[in-house]
């Protein structure tokens, strides 16, 4: 069974994923350990995932083909499918085309 702690009232030594990426580490493979809710009030607790601080690996560094690989994703992202121009701005995937081609009645005064 996995402790349950109270929204800011984890032991040191723990940390979320996004605080471990603050420091520049990642958990490495380990499995959680513990998570701390906090409350809600319509929808049940928020959950955060718990992890060692001293078992974690520092993260990778960026190789030049990750950053290519990224940099054709996102840049794919920003392409609409119905005009075929550049956004200037990831799609949203919502409305999957850029807002002119979304909305194209509604045109800037």
């Amino acid at each position: 069974m996995t402790p349950v702690y109270p929204w800011r009232c984890a032991p040191e030594g723990l940390a979320t994923f996004r605080q471990l990426r603050a420091r520049g580490l990642r958990p490495g493979g380990q499995d959680v350990v513990a998570q701390v809710e906090r409350p809600r009030r319509r929808r049940g607790p928020l959950v955060a995932y718990l992890y060692r601080v001293d078992l974690a690996l520092p993260v990778r560094p960026m190789t030049p083909a990750k950053r290519d690989a990224l940099a054709k994703a996102n840049a794919a992202r920003r392409v609409c499918p119905e005009c075929g121009r550049d956004a200037g701005y990831r799609i949203p995937p919502s409305l999957g085309m850029c807002t002119p081609c979304a909305f194209p009645d509604t045109s800037p005064a």
